[in-house]
């Protein structure tokens, strides 16, 4: 019973990780037209080669390879970062039903009941930027409603003081430098150590 309870923790984890990469920079993709279920993608810069290690080493079991290196151009500047695919998986195919409408990712309208600490130490991880002394999160692929389900959850939920900034166009969620140390409570034990700077008030 006990090695049961284990797994069905360690399941949950590893659930909401998947959650808080879907929520950033992850993305649930077919391999091909044929493709019955999907399967994760994450890729973050080399600079963040810590990190990327960190979550292939709590998604393994789902993967068939281990990280590998891409390169590519942005903002005309060459690009290298650090990329693993999970396998295509049935559990994967139901979250892509409720993070994908028409091929775009949305926000689920059960995000309350999704977005946990793991998940939201991962959007952080992931997404997260500081920015005058509290933390932006990059929520510029996101529709206004979409953002505004998931401050609403940052806001009740978790009690954190936020707010929707304008940059260039983009809308992203500020949280307050007044709530960073109870943001730091939250997610802090879920976090590697080289992403602790993104919650330092």
């Amino acid at each position: 019973m006990l090695l049961i309870k284990r797994q069905k923790t360690k399941d949950k984890r590893q659930k909401s990780v998947i959650i808080g990469l879907i929520l950033s920079d992850g993305g649930l993709t077919f391999s091909s037209k044929r493709s019955k279920n999907a399967r994760l993608e994450f890729k973050q810069s080399l600079a963040h080669f810590q990190y990327v290690v960190f979550v292939f080493n709590i998604l393994s079991h789902y993967c068939s390879s281990s990280p590998y290196v891409t390169t590519g151009i942005r903002a005309g500047n060459r690009f290298y970062g650090l990329q693993f695919f999970t396998r295509s998986m049935p559990c994967l195919t139901e979250l892509h039903s409720l993070f994908y409408l028409n091929k775009v990712k949305i926000i689920p309208d059960n995000i309350y009941d999704l977005l946990t600490p793991v998940a939201l130490a991962h959007l952080i991880m992931s997404d997260g930027q500081v920015a005058s002394n509290g933390l932006r999160i990059c929520t510029d692929a996101y529709s206004s409603s979409d953002i505004v389900k998931l401050i609403n959850v940052l806001m009740i939920k978790y009690r954190l003081v936020c707010t929707i900034h304008v940059l260039d166009g983009r809308q992203r969620i500020y949280i307050s430098a007044k709530s960073i140390n109870l943001l730091a409570s939250i997610i802090k034990p879920y976090m590697i150590k080289s992403m602790y700077y993104k919650i330092k008030s």
